[in-house]
């Protein structure tokens, strides 16, 4: 993966058609995805429960891009070296989900993937601090998570502290949560560079017509980019 700040579309495939997963992959991609985000929940971090790691290989051969898994999940130490195997270019885990943050990023980078931190609406950014040399991507919550759907809490200030916290650094500012064409130019505009986008991206369309994906895709694109004058931030 080569670092950049353009506007990366990553849609959730907590919104795709899961009888179809892997059309809905190639889909998604051919129409203009340039991350594949994978929404693991366990019933007990969130409340909400969706995916494992053998689904995580089983779509692999499917995603040409970046295989972003979001792990919402508590112990998540535990379960890293599978999901590393299944595939996953980035694993992000949460601030929220265990006592020992650094020990589950460090776990991470040993396997060789990219490192994501990911913080609640209600969570503050001052430890992110104390991580900025062992992440990869900083996720931004802008709902509680555990279901797709829901309205954008709007965390603007947030996002903009952290940009000028990472500075110059190669790290990555994910929104996950209420993404669509009306809240990706605040959230561009605040300097988020990755948005994660699942009803968004997946409404109306199907495998049989991808083109409403594509659509959609380059709409929240456009809307974003006209914040940021698609200009590398």
């Amino acid at each position: 993966m080569t670092f950049d700040r353009s506007i990366k579309i990553a849609p959730s495939i907590l919104s795709a058609d899961f009888a179809n997963f892997g059309a809905e992959c190639r889909a998604i991609e051919d129409q203009g995805a340039d991350w594949v985000h994978v929404d693991v929940m366990d019933g007990h971090f969130v409340p909400n429960l969706t995916f494992g790691p053998a689904m995580c290989k089983a779509i692999r051969p499917h995603v040409r891009t970046v295989m972003d898994v979001h792990l919402m999940i508590a112990p998540v130490d535990p379960y890293i070296e599978a999901f590393a195997e299944a595939g996953a270019n980035i694993i992000t885990a949460h601030l929220e989900a265990g006592p020992h943050i650094h020990r589950t990023l460090q776990a991470i980078r040993a396997t060789g993937k990219k490192a994501g931190l990911a913080l609640n609406p209600g969570t503050g950014i001052e430890a992110v601090a104390h991580l900025l040399d062992m992440i990869d991507l900083v996720c931004v919550m802008t709902v509680n998570p555990g279901f797709g759907g829901q309205k954008y809490i709007d965390l603007s200030p947030k996002i903009r502290a952290l940009r000028a916290m990472i500075g110059d650094r190669p790290i990555h500012i994910e929104i996950d949560g209420g993404v669509t064409v009306d809240t990706a130019p605040r959230v561009a505009r605040a300097g988020a560079d990755v948005l994660v986008a699942g009803s968004a991206v997946f409404k109306g369309g199907s495998v049989a017509t991808p083109e409403i994906y594509g659509r959609n895709i380059r709409a929240i694109r456009m809307a974003a980019e006209a914040e940021t004058g698609g200009r590398l931030a």
